[in-house]
């Protein structure tokens, strides 16, 4: 689907993916409903659309909150008239823990936003999308949702819940005319650990030096513009980052193997 004259709804517009994904879609000629929690960070993403701000409109919404999910479609109706997609970006990690040292709150926390922030905004706007000629559906997994990442594994485990239920979503409106889409994302330069409240700066420099890490990232604005090509194009699988792609095909024919040297690499940090 050409986004051009489209109004998309795209989840965490106020930074990292989701506003680049904005930026982008705003580049091409589309409408976007910019949803995040805060307004300051959707304020800050309108102004870098320079010319192209008065295209997006912003709405101040937790996705994990189902009442203020339920009145986004009919906001969104009123200021555009219409809705032709949606591309679920938000998401946070937890801290770099095992499960074990995880407390219920940081586990409820990271499925809520992650996982049923997805499945809400699917579930309410979904009902007016079947209505359009046309219209698309992408939600954003991670390389985590097919291989384990230690001291992520909850994290992991609601990219992994994101991952089938696109892909089941997809199966179910086979024949409409909705198309639906899942993104694995690799290593992205994005500040999420400091936004998830997982982590400050300081720390992730730490963790970094601590394990070595020297992890070549795809740069936010590159995969902004991978999200909204796959976007058009209703592949069944795309990736963000060649670490992304070549991670999927490791995993998928030698998953034990890849999942150890994942292991070898977070071992320090997760002493």
């Amino acid at each position: 689907m050409n986004v051009s004259k489209k109004v998309i709804v795209v989840t965490g517009a106020g930074n990292g993916m989701g506003r680049e994904t904005t930026l982008e879609l705003a580049r091409r000629g589309a409408t976007i409903a910019a949803v995040d929690i805060s307004q300051t960070a959707l304020d800050e993403t309108v102004a870098l659309a320079g010319t192209n701000g008065p295209y997006i409109s912003t709405h101040v919404v937790d996705v994990t909150n189902i009442e203020q999910v339920i009145a986004l479609p009919a906001a969104v109706i009123a200021l555009h008239g219409t809705v032709d997609g949606l591309i679920n970006v938000a998401g946070i990690i937890h801290k770099f823990r095992k499960v074990n040292d995880l407390s219920y709150d940081e586990i409820h926390r990271v499925m809520n936003i992650n996982f049923f922030g997805t499945v809400h905004m699917v579930k309410e706007f979904l009902p007016h999308l079947i209505s359009r000629p046309e219209a698309q559906i992408l939600n954003i997994s991670s390389m985590g949702g097919y291989l384990p990442v230690p001291g992520q594994t909850v994290y992991c485990s609601s990219k992994a819940a994101i991952k089938l239920f696109t892909e089941g979503l997809r199966a179910e409106l086979a024949g409409t005319k909705v198309g639906v889409s899942v993104l694995f994302p690799g290593a992205i330069a994005t500040n999420i650990s400091v936004n998830s409240g997982a982590s400050t700066q300081a720390e992730v420099d730490a963790m970094a030096k601590q394990g070595g890490m020297t992890v070549k990232t795809t740069p936010a604005d590159v995969a902004g513009k991978l999200i909204v090509g796959a976007f058009e194009g209703n592949p069944f699988h795309a990736f963000a980052g060649s670490d992304a792609k070549l991670m999927y095909w490791w995993g998928r024919f030698f998953p034990e193997g890849a999942a150890k040297m994942i292991q070898k690499q977070m071992a320090s940090l997760l002493k």
